[in-house]
């Protein structure tokens, strides 16, 4: 009875940090792209001095400051977890990763709160300049933020430059190997694509909705071909890197690659499964639709490559099959349309016929959440798939959980569940009225005392807008 307790609080304590990191990941991952798109949008406004990008900076500045805060406030309850379901973990782990969630706050943190005021309401009071650069500031903290954050993850994923004391704690021998990871820049470079096309697929979603509701707008046009161009760019070179990214997982994490493809033998000329049922129990696939030979190409390069399968490594070490299966191929998926995204799109602006296309402009306000489902898809085959290692080869999930019993969890996790569904939802909701009101022309956007001229935060700014 007493070991079904504690697999229960181990559940219970997984999917609370699931849940809320599910949650948490969308805001990073849409200000990570929304900064960088600001600081665009300004400075092509001080270059070319058309009002269109002034406009598009003041409408998607007041997105971004929902969801920062947002993300800000979604985050802080995951170092609860740490102290409270994970305090084994935190102190085996914490000089090892402390310090890099430390830098995160000091270099990434501090840096875009402290320069986040001048960028929303410093406008009139200090110059163009200095407010671009402020927004450029802002923009490099985000992408600092995203550096520490992965770096961490990805010493967790793959640990080096390190020894075990004592105590059991892991203590750093070299921080270059451990901030610096085998699998870390490539890791980062996957995020920050992630983020840029997740932003993307939100701003061609927004423009294509209102030119279905106000055709020729001059803002939604232009916005519209900017995420065109960002993901007839992006998606292709992010496929580029999560092949390179899958080829490091078989050589670092066999298990985690054999759990994506569904291969339970190890052998050569690999079949790929295009769609496969898992079944861990009877440690094989009960269906599967496999092309010969293409999964020992893909994953090494050769038809004849031998590849590592699940019974390798035993089934006490064998991940979630199925979920980390599944997980992988809606990612794929997802990317897979993206591109199909930027080249449609880039077709009809070539043509001529972007701004008349109406089933093509569907398809792209249709394909607005689709990166934060991938981006929640990857970070599900990325986790999911380290399993049953919280560090991998070296700290098992099981034994990295605190001593604490499924009804402290499952109070914790209603109260999150409660918590989450009304204030993010609502936040949610509140960021998608705000972008289905659409940019407004600066000589159309009305007047009023509450507001301070520049100030994208006032009382005004965040209520309806007249239509241009």
């Amino acid at each position: 009875m007493g070991l079904v307790m504690h697999l229960d609080a181990i559940l219970l304590a997984r999917l609370q940090f699931a849940f809320t990191i599910a949650w948490h990941i969308i805001f990073p991952s849409f200000t990570i792209g929304l900064a960088s798109y600001l600081a665009v949008l300004e400075g092509l406004w001080l270059v070319t001095k058309r009002d269109a990008f002034d406009a598009l900076y003041r409408f998607w500045i007041k997105i971004f400051a929902l969801s920062f805060g947002m993300g800000v406030v979604s985050g802080v309850v995951m170092s609860y977890e740490f102290g409270t379901n994970w305090s084994v973990f935190a102190a085996r782990a914490s000089p090892a990763i402390g310090p890099m969630l430390g830098f995160e706050v000091l270099t990434a943190f501090f840096l875009e709160a402290s320069f986040l005021g001048v960028m929303l309401f410093g406008r009139q009071k200090v110059g163009k300049e200095l407010h671009f650069l402020a927004t450029c500031i802002v923009a490099a903290g985000t992408l600092s933020s995203a550096f520490w954050i992965i770096s961490a993850n990805s010493w967790m994923q793959h640990p080096v430059g390190f020894v075990i004391d004592g105590r059991g704690r892991f203590i750093v021998t070299d921080w270059w190997k451990a901030i610096f990871s085998p699998t870390m820049p490539l890791r980062f470079a996957h995020m920050v694509m992630a983020a840029y096309l997740s932003t993307a697929l939100v701003v061609g979603a927004a423009s294509a909705f209102m030119l279905l509701k106000r055709p020729g707008q001059a803002e939604s046009r232009i916005a519209l071909r900017m995420a065109i161009g960002m993901a007839l760019v992006v998606a292709p070179l992010q496929l580029l890197i999560g092949d390179a990214a899958g080829k490091q997982v078989a050589e670092v994490q066999p298990a985690k690659l054999a759990a994506i493809e569904a291969f339970w033998d190890t052998k050569g000329h690999q079949a790929f499964n295009v769609i496969a049922w898992p079944d861990r129990g009877g440690q094989g696939n009960r269906f599967a639709l496999a092309i010969p030979e293409l999964g020992s190409w893909i994953t090494h390069g050769r038809a004849d490559a031998v590849v590592t399968g699940l019974k390798e490594v035993g089934a006490r070490n064998q991940p979630p099959v199925a979920v980390v299966f599944w997980a992988f191929r809606v990612m794929v998926g997802l990317g897979v349309l993206m591109i199909l995204h930027g080249i449609a799109g880039a077709v009809l602006w070539l043509s001529g016929r972007l701004d008349r296309a109406r089933p093509y402009l569907a398809f792209v306000t249709l394909m607005g959440p689709a990166g934060f489902v991938a981006v929640i898809a990857g970070w599900t085959t990325a986790e999911v798939g380290r399993q049953p290692y919280v560090i991998y080869g070296w700290l098992r999930t099981a034994d990295a959980v605190a001593p604490v019993g499924p009804a402290q969890v499952s109070i914790s996790l209603l109260a999150f569940l409660i918590v989450y569904a009304v204030v993010f939802c609502v936040g949610a909701l509140y960021i998608l009225r705000l972008i289905g009101e659409g940019p407004v022309p600066a000589a159309h956007e009305p007047p009023s005392p509450d507001r301070a001229p520049g100030s994208p935060l006032g009382a005004a700014s965040l209520e309806a807008p007249h239509d241009a």
